[in-house]
C-alpha cells in the first residue's frame, strides 16, 4: 500500500468515526446510563459543588472542560435540561467524549503501524476499531471509560516510539509514555492494568534474552569439547572432526530482514521502568487528585482512596439480584450479556421523542428506541478466534522444535510476526486476566480495555491473508472484513439509538441474553 492511500484511508477512517459520534449527539435530551454520575460530577466541579467520587478524576475533569467551552459555543442549543444541576445542552456534556472517541482508531492504527511498519495492518486496525459497537456507544454519551482507553493506548504507541529511538530522544517518549499510563490510571483504577502490560512484554523480552544467552554459553562450550575431542581423534586416525561441526549445527538461528521496535525492549533497563513507567505514572496520578481534593476536603488523599475501595467492595457480587446487567469476566469475550443504556417506546415516529419515565406497556409502542453498549458481534467474535491463532501459533513455536530435537530451543531473532503475538496475547490477557478474581458488579463495558488487542488481532490476521500467496485465504480476508463492515451496518441503529419498530429491535437481538 502507497502512502498517498494509506493517507486517505486513514483519513476517512477519522472522518467515518467523528461523523457517526456526532450525528444526533442531541437526540436523548436526558442523561443516558452514567451520565447520572459523570455529567453531574463534570458540572459540579464548574460550580464548586463538593461531591464524593467513586473513581479517580480525570474523566469529569475532562467533562467538566467540554461542558465549559460548549457552553461558550454559540450554537447547539436547542434543547437544554437541567439535570446535570445547571441548565445545559445535551450537546455540551457530550460533544468531548465524542471527539475524544474519534481518535482511538487513529492511535489503534498508529500502535499496529508502529509494531510491523506494514500500512496494510495499521488501516485495517483502524477501519476495525472504528467499526465497533460499544466505543461508538461509549463515545456518544459522558461516560468515562473512552478516556481510560486512550491514555493507555497512548501509553503504549509512547512506549513504541521509544524503543524506534535512541538517547534524548528515547527519553522524551518515554516521559510522555509514564504520563499516558498515569493519565490511565487516574480515570479509572483498571487503567493499571494498560501498565502492567508494559512491564509483562519487557519482562518476557528478557526472559527470551537470557534463555538465549544461557542457550548459547551451553553451545559455545558443547563446541568447544566436541572441536577438541575432534582435533585429537583426527590426529590419531586422520579424521577431520566433521561430528563436532555436525553437533552445532543443529542449532540454527533464524533470522528476520523485517524489524519490530519491540526488538529493543531489552535497551530498556530497570532504571528505565521504574523511573519512566513507574515514579512519572505515580507522580501524574497524584497531580490528577489535586482539584478535586481542594474542592471536597471530608478526605485527604489517602483517606479518599479508602474510601472508594470501601465503596467498590459493597456493591455486591456478580449476579442478576445486585443489577440486572452484571455480568462476569467470561462473559465478556463472546459477548453474552451486552447492556441497554436507553429504552424507550413511543407509539409513532413523529410522536415528540421520549426523553424520561417508564416505556409504554408491552404492545402498546409502535417505534422502539435503544441504545446498546454491544460491540459489533462478528468483530468481536472474529477477534477472539485470531487471539486463540495467535496464542497457537506461539505454543507451536515452543513444542515443535521441542518434539523434533527433544529439547528446548528458541531462535537468535524472533520474527516480526511473533513479537506481535507475544505482544497482542500479553496484553490482552494482562486487560483481561486481573478481573477473574474481582467479585463484584462488573459489566462488559470493562473489557474495552482488552478487546482493543482483539481488533489488532484480528486486523492483523486479515493482513496476513491479504497478502497471502493463496487465493482462498485472500478470499477468507476479504470476506472476513465485510461480514465485519456489514455487521456493523446491521446493528447501527442500536448504537445509534434511532427509531426501530418492534420486529427491526427483535432482529437485532439475536438472543435472549442480549436483552
Amino acid at each position: 500500500m502507497t502512502k498517498k492511500w494509506f493517507r486517505i484511508g486513514m483519513v476517512s477512517v477519522f472522518l467515518l468515526s467523528l461523523a457517526l459520534r456526532f450525528w444526533g449527539l442531541e437526540r436523548f435530551n436526558t442523561l443516558v446510563f452514567d451520565e447520572v454520575y459523570f455529567a453531574k460530577f463534570g458540572n459540579n466541579y464548574l460550580t464548586h459543588t463538593p461531591f464524593f467520587n467513586a473513581h479517580p478524576p480525570l474523566s469529569q475533569y475532562m467533562i467538566g472542560i467540554g461542558i465549559w467551552i460548549g457552553s461558550h459555543i454559540p450554537f447547539w442549543h436547542d434543547t437544554v435540561n437541567g439535570l446535570t444541576g445547571s441548565l445545559r445542552s445535551p450537546w455540551t456534556y457530550r460533544w468531548f467524549n465524542a471527539l475524544t472517541g474519534s481518535f482511538i482508531p487513529l492511535v489503534v492504527a498508529a500502535i499496529a503501524y508502529q509494531l510491523s511498519y506494514r500500512r496494510s495492518f495499521a488501516l485495517l486496525a483502524g477501519l476495525f476499531t472504528a467499526c465497533d459497537g460499544i466505543f461508538l456507544v461509549e463515545s456518544r454519551y459522558a461516560l468515562s471509560n473512552i478516556y481510560i482507553v486512550i491514555f493507555g493506548l497512548l501509553g503504549h504507541w509512547f512506549l513504541l516510539l521509544a524503543l524506534d529511538n535512541q538517547n534524548w530522544r528515547r527519553s522524551f517518549w518515554l516521559v510522555f509514555a509514564g504520563i499516558g499510563f498515569g493519565a490511565s490510571v487516574g480515570t479509572k483504577w483498571n487503567g493499571l492494568w494498560f501498565l502492567s502490560g508494559a512491564y509483562l512484554i519487557w519482562i518476557v523480552a528478557w526472559v527470551i534474552h537470557f534463555i538465549h544467552s544461557f542457550i548459547n554459553s551451553k553451545l559455545f562450550f558443547q563446541s568447544s569439547s566436541l572441536k577438541e575431542a575432534g582435533g585429537r581423534a583426527s590426529r590419531g586416525t586422520g579424521e577431520t572432526g566433521e561430528a563436532g561441526e555436525a553437533e552445532v549445527s543443529t542449532y540454527s538461528p533464524s533470522s528476520s530482514s523485517s524489524q519490530t521496535p519491540l526488538q529493543n525492549l531489552t535497551q530498556l533497563n530497570i532504571f528505565h521502568m521504574l523511573f519512566y513507567l513507574g515514579i512519572i505514572p505515580v507522580l501524574i496520578y497524584s497531580i490528577i487528585w489535586i482539584p478535586h481534593l481542594q474542592l471536597d476536603k471530608t478526605y485527604g488523599f489517602i483517606a479518599v482512596h479508602q474510601q472508594i475501595l470501601k465503596f467498590h467492595l459493597h456493591l455486591g457480587g456478580n449476579s442478576p439480584n445486585v443489577h440486572p446487567y452484571c455480568a462476569a469476566w467470561y462473559k465478556w469475550p463472546l459477548m453474552t450479556r451486552p447492556m441497554a443504556y436507553y429504552y424507550q417506546t413511543a407509539e409513532s415516529i413523529t410522536e415528540p421523542l421520549p426523553v424520561m419515565g417508564p416505556p409504554l406497556p408491552a404492545g402498546a409502542g409502535q417505534v422502539i428506541y435503544d441504545v446498546h453498549a454491544m460491540g459489533n458481534p462478528f468483530l468481536w467474535w472474529f477477534g477472539v478466534a485470531a487471539m486463540l491463532f495467535l496464542v497457537g501459533m506461539l505454543v507451536s513455536q515452543a513444542v515443535i522444535p521441542w518434539l523434533k530435537e527433544k529439547r528446548f530451543s528458541i531462535p537468535a531473532t524472533l520474527s516480526v510476526d511473533t513479537w506481535i503475538a507475544l505482544y497482542l496475547v500479553i496484553n490482552y490477557a494482562a486487560n483481561l486476566l486481573p478481573w477473574v478474581k474481582v467479585t463484584r458488579c462488573v459489566f462488559i463495558y470493562h473489557y474495552m480495555c482488552a478487546v482493543v488487542f482483539v481488533f489488532l488481532a484480528i486486523a492483523w490476521f486479515v493482513d496476513r491473508c491479504l497478502c497471502s500467496y493463496y487465493q482462498q485465504l485472500r478470499a477468507l480476508g476479504v470476506t472476513i472484513t465485510f461480514i465485519i463492515l456489514a455487521a456493523f451496518i446491521f446493528w447501527m441503529p442500536i448504537y445509534l439509538g434511532l427509531p426501530l419498530s418492534p420486529d427491526g429491535y427483535k432482529l437485532r437481538m439475536w438472543f435472549n441474553s442480549w436483552i
